[in-house]
Order: structure tokens, then C-alpha cells, then sequence
């Protein structure tokens, strides 16, 4: 048995095969023998690529990856095709590439009404901050959800959700922050389990409560953060709706107290962290991340040299979200290749919304990754999948083909997996799998 064929061999004995995806002419498995943790530097381009491979299915996890010729002989004890047991399902990838299926560790799914006017203000010159003051932005949004039923959001939502599985996306964190009162974050975050269950797509919820100051806050800014930590991080734990909380901590909505007091309390009820950080300005949102052993810190635009060490130095995931860049018209995109060289662990997201960025392609994130942040496409894939995995503490479960993981994979519509950041624009998806069921044909 070759070092390139890997079997979990407990689960072949409690469970029979069921599906073979064979002829992959090239399957990026990105499993190298090491699933203890996240990439760092070079490890970044280790895809563990498999030519002429097959992969075995069990239940809904990965039985076996390898050399097809090796697979089908040490595994199923067969010498040909035609010796395989007929119960088990063939899928023939026709020569074409097989990768893990994406990770989008960052979206704000759930909304109303989209804000595409804003973009076009943008590109007359106004800010992201010029038209929030004129009561655009997050407030336009919180405005017209806060009017909705959580029916019309289960709606929406499932629609945009089934797009993103298109984009072969099988895993996707929604954020709350719409709402900013207690009903209508609950209503949020119920809407989202209900549209992920509909498209059966695996979710991950975070409480973003702190997205903003509501404007009936506005003189009372210190009720807001109380209202965050005594009622609606409570109701949310309580009741299961989320497994993370998230702030934007920036010096025009949460300040850096005001962020720990809101992420401290989230870690005293037992959930995990995550937050917007140095986004629009140089404020140390990465440091206190790193600093409070968050999952993530995302966007990352205006980080100093302070909060890459630190984050260099942690097991927190930098989440790049380029798409907001292009999507904003701004010039200045997050240093990802320095951080990488500086051995961050990063991932990338779509942070899908209806105001920065309304792009929700994975494909199209990893393209913009690579030309306008210097990320190889290697480094792309295990950014969009494993290092994204990590950064919702998925790790273990899904990002990779590894043995005993998730078996969430797509079929590409061609045989080098670069395909995907060389054509921009186009959906290199033919095929979704989920949890080894066939979800999706393009």
C-alpha cells in the first residue's frame, strides 16, 4: 500500500460502501497526514493531489482516497470494474477535478431589500462612512428587516443559500446584526437555521448583535451594550440559535472597551468568538482578538504590523474578504501575502451582503485573492476550504477529503483545479456533493 492511498479502516468494518467516484484526474484532497490543525507559510500550497485517484464513500464520510488501480485492489479486493459489488453506486468524474467542498466562513445571508442605489453613490464618489451618516448602510438594512416576518426571511434566505451551493459552497457562517433588538436578532437567527435546514447546506450561526448602534441608541450607548450582554447573548445560548458572537470593532461603532465587554461576556456563556477587526481603520480589533483567543478576525484592511505579529503568533484565522474590497471600489486590499509569509493562518470569505459586498462565488473570491493579493492558487483552495474550516472550528469535520471527514466534495467542469481563479467569473462547478449525496448538477 502506497503512502498516496489513506483508508479509515474502522469505518469500512462498521459500514458498507456506498458511493465510488473513480476516474479523477485530479483529486486535491488536501490531506497530508497532519489534520491536527490549520495551514501556516508553505504548508498553504500542500494540496495532497492525487492523479488518476478514486474516493470511497461510507454513510456520509470518506472511507478511503488513492490511486484508483490501488483503491479498488487493497480496498474493495476487486481487480476490475466489473468485480465491484453491485450495491455500490459509480460516478464517473470523467478525467476532471474533484476538490473539497468551500468553506464561506463570513456572510451576512439573512436581509431584506438589497442596496444596490448605495453602490451606484459609491461609484459618484460618496463613502461606505458618508452614506452609513446619512442613514444608509447597516441602518437602511436594520430598518427594513425589522418590518419583515421571519417567513419572508426563511424565503430570501433559502433562495440565496441554494446559489451559494451552486458556487460549491457546503458550509456557510450567517451573522445576525440586522435586527439589533432581541426579537428581531432571534428572528434572524431562527430564519437562518430554517433556510440552511430547507437547502441542507451546513451552517454555522454567529450572534452579531454589535454590528451597530441602534439609533434609538444612539444617546445611550451603554444600555445598547447591556442590552447585547444581559438579554440578547443570553436568549441566544439559551435558546441555541447561535454558537458564536461577533463585534465590529472599529472607532466609529464599537470601541475596543465596549468590544470586551460584549466578547467577554459571550466567553463567560460559553461561546466561541469571532471579530470585524481593522477594517476601517488601524484600531487593534486583531490584537484583542488574538489577545482573547477568538476563532477569527475578519477583513483586516488597515492592520499594522502589531496586529500581524499578533495574529502571526496566535491560533486565530485571519479572514480575508477581497470581494468587500472590489466590491467597495477601494484601492487597498488586505496583505495577505504578507501575512501568510509572516505565518498567519488565513482564510478566506465571500462576506456576502446586501451593502459591501453583494458577491457570494467562491470561485470569484479565490480569483481576486490571487491577482489583487498575490495568494498562489494552491493557497487559495486551503484558504477557501481547510484554513475557512478552521476558522469556524470545523476543522476536524469538513475543508478536507481526509478520512473520517464529511464527505463534501464537487466534481470541477475541468482537470486542473487552477481552472477555478484563472476563469473569473465562470462557475467551474459541475457537481455538489453533500455529506456523499449528490445535492447539485450545474
Amino acid at each position: 500500500m502506497s503512502n498516496l492511498l489513506r483508508v479509515d479502516s474502522d469505518l469500512l468494518k462498521k459500514h458498507r460502501p456506498s458511493l465510488l467516484v473513480r476516474n479523477i484526474g485530479q483529486l486535491c484532497s488536501l490531506d497530508t497526514g497532519n489534520e491536527a490543525g490549520p495551514r501556516r507559510r508553505t504548508e498553504m500550497s500542500e494540496l495532497g493531489m492525487i492523479e488518476n485517484a478514486a474516493l470511497l464513500i461510507c454513510e456520509d464520510k470518506i472511507a478511503a482516497v488513492g490511486p484508483e488501480p490501488e483503491l479498488l485492489k487493497d480496498v474493495l479486493q476487486c481487480e476490475s470494474l466489473g468485480n465491484l459489488p453491485v450495491e455500490l453506486e459509480v460516478v464517473d468524474a470523467d478525467g476532471f477535478a474533484v476538490i473539497p467542498g468551500f468553506v464561506d466562513p463570513h456572510t451576512h445571508s439573512v436581509f431584506g431589500k438589497t442596496r444596490q442605489d448605495e453602490y451606484e453613490r459609491r461609484i459618484k464618489g460618496e463613502t461606505y462612512l458618508e452614506i452609513a451618516a446619512a442613514g444608509g448602510g447597516i441602518h437602511s438594512s436594520v430598518s427594513d428587516l425589522r418590518q419583515r416576518s421571519e417567513e419572508e426571511l426563511v424565503d430570501l434566505t433559502t433562495g440565496r443559500l441554494q446559489e451559494m451551493l451552486s458556487y460549491g459552497t457546503t458550509t456557510v457562517e450567517i451573522k445576525s446584526g440586522y435586527g439589533l433588538t432581541l426579537e428581531d436578532e432571534l428572528k434572524m437567527l431562527r430564519a437562518a437555521g430554517r433556510a440552511a435546514e430547507n437547502v441542507g447546506i451546513r451552517l454555522v450561526r454567529t450572534c452579531l448583535a454589535a454590528h451597530e448602534i441602534p439609533k434609538e441608541y444612539k444617546d445611550n450607548r451603554r444600555a445598547y451594550v447591556d442590552l447585547v450582554t444581559d438579554e440578547i447573548l443570553v436568549r441566544v445560548k439559551a435558546e441555541n440559535l447561535a454558537e458564536r458572537c461577533d463585534v465590529f470593532c472599529e472607532p466609529t461603532v464599537f470601541d475596543l472597551e465596549e468590544s470586551l465587554i460584549i466578547l467577554s461576556r459571550a466567553r463567560d456563556l460559553g461561546m466561541e468568538l469571532t471579530v470585524h477587526a481593522d477594517e476601517l481603520a488601524t484600531f487593534g480589533g486583531a490584537q484583542l482578538a488574538a489577545r482573547l483567543g477568538a476563532q477569527s478576525a475578519d477583513h483586516l484592511i488597515k492592520i499594522d504590523s502589531q496586529g500581524r505579529q499578533a495574529l502571526a503568533q496566535s491560533d486565530t484565522v485571519a479572514v480575508m474578504l477581497p470581494g468587500t474590497v472590489f466590491s467597495l471600489g477601494i484601492k487597498n486590499y488586505p496583505p495577505g501575502r504578507e501575512m501568510i509569509d509572516q505565518g498567519c493562518i488565513l482564510a478566506l470569505a465571500s462576506d456576502y451582503n446586501p451593502g459591501s459586498c453583494n458577491v457570494m462565488s467562491m470561485p470569484l473570491i479565490m480569483a481576486l485573492a490571487c491577482t489583487q493579493m498575490r495568494l498562489l492558487p494552491a493557497e487559495t483552495l486551503v484558504a477557501s476550504t481547510l484554513n475557512a474550516a478552521w476558522a469556524l472550528g470545523r476543522g476536524h469535520e469538513v475543508g478536507s477529503l481526509a478520512p473520517g471527514k464529511k464527505a463534501d466534495f464537487l466534481i470541477l467542469d475541468d482537470s486542473d483545479y487552477r481552472i477555478i481563479p484563472y476563469r473569473a467569473g465562470h462557475n467551474p462547478v459541475k457537481t455538489v456533493f453533500l455529506g456523499g449525496q449528490r445535492v447539485l448538477n450545474n
